[in-house]
């Protein structure tokens, strides 16, 4: 019976240490297939830079865009000397 005990225990450790190893093995396995898929994988692209910022408008141009509103009538007196003094920088 002694005897039985020792081989049903020695039995036992083996079979745990093969079974660790194969999970470990297994384990390896899959890391070294995700390192693999990753290296697959094409880098992602970089975003595409912003649009170039429309040229500022002449100033004079501006100006004579204003004075042409205001000699339309869509523009006041008023309106035209704030929008004129934004532009001048007053």
């Amino acid at each position: 019976m002694a005897r039985t005990a020792v081989v049903a225990g020695t039995a036992t450790a083996v079979s745990g240490g093969v079974a660790r190893r194969q999970q470990a093995r297994a384990q390896e396995s899959a890391e070294a297939e995700a390192w693999r898929e990753q290296q697959a994988q094409p880098p992602p692209m970089p975003e595409p830079p912003p649009p170039p910022a429309a040229p500022p408008a002449d100033l004079v141009t501006q100006l004579r865009e204003l004075a042409d509103l205001k000699d339309q009538g869509i523009l006041t007196q008023q309106e035209f000397d704030a929008q004129k003094a934004r532009l001048l920088g007053s």
